[in-house]
Parts: structure tokens; C-alpha cells; sequence
């Protein structure tokens, strides 16, 4: 059974940072993806950056230059480094897995499995 559970979310004040963290089991890390979304209150769930066990590192435009994805195959963890936050990106954080590549954009429908999700909030 694949489970995912989300760590490290709070309140920051802007220009601060934060670090989120995925703790994944049941599924080999090297067929899968990992990718972190968020959902604002009364918005849609949106992709925000994806890791694969290619390497490969993919961000959305809001976050690009400011946040980082990283994966721990040895510790089971996948990270979100969090910097420069902006009170636009209070949401509660999701990561998801998927058995695909971070080809971005990426879509809420490209994966099965997720995790219940840590608010973070930047306050304006």
C-alpha cells in the first residue's frame, strides 16, 4: 500500500523559508515520481514542483528561482525547500506519487496516490 505523509508546514512571515518534507512507502522510489501540490482556500489544486528517479526537477512559474525539490531514496523522503515565501503561497501542501516522469505542467489526474497534507501560511 502506497502511503505518503507530509511534514514541516507553519507560519512564516514573507521573505522567510520553510522546509516540507514526504515520507513515501510502498512503491520503489526508481519507477516513481514524487511531486508537491497546494490548494489555497476557495482555488484549485495546483501543481507546484516535481522529483523523479531520473533526476529530472521540474517547478511551476510562481515558485521557480525560490523553492527546491529534493528526494532521499536511502531515508524515503522527498523534500520542499521553501524560500523568499510570499503570503500568495499559503496553501495546505500535498505531495503525490505517481509511476511517471516529471514532465511538466504537471495535473492533479497524473497521480493515484497522495497524503493528507500540511498547511503552510505566510501571513500578508
Amino acid at each position: 500500500e502506497v502511503q505518503l505523509v507530509e511534514s514541516g508546514g507553519g507560519l512564516v512571515q514573507a521573505g522567510g523559508s520553510l522546509r516540507l518534507s514526504c515520507a513515501f512507502s510502498g512503491f520503489i522510489f526508481d519507477d516513481y515520481a514524487i511531486a508537491w501540490f497546494r490548494q489555497a482556500p476557495g482555488k484549485e489544486r495546483e501543481w507546484v514542483s516535481c522529483v523523479d528517479s531520473d533526476g529530472q526537477r521540474t517547478y511551476a512559474d510562481s515558485v521557480k528561482g525560490r523553492f527546491t525539490v529534493s528526494s532521499d531514496n536511502v531515508k524515503k523522503r522527498a523534500y520542499l525547500q521553501m524560500s523568499s515565501l510570499k503570503p500568495e503561497d499559503t496553501a495546505v501542501y500535498y505531495c503525490a506519487s505517481g509511476y511517471r516522469r516529471c514532465i511538466a505542467p504537471l495535473w492533479v489526474g497524473d497521480f493515484g496516490s497522495w497524503g493528507q497534507g500540511t498547511q503552510v501560511t505566510v501571513p500578508s
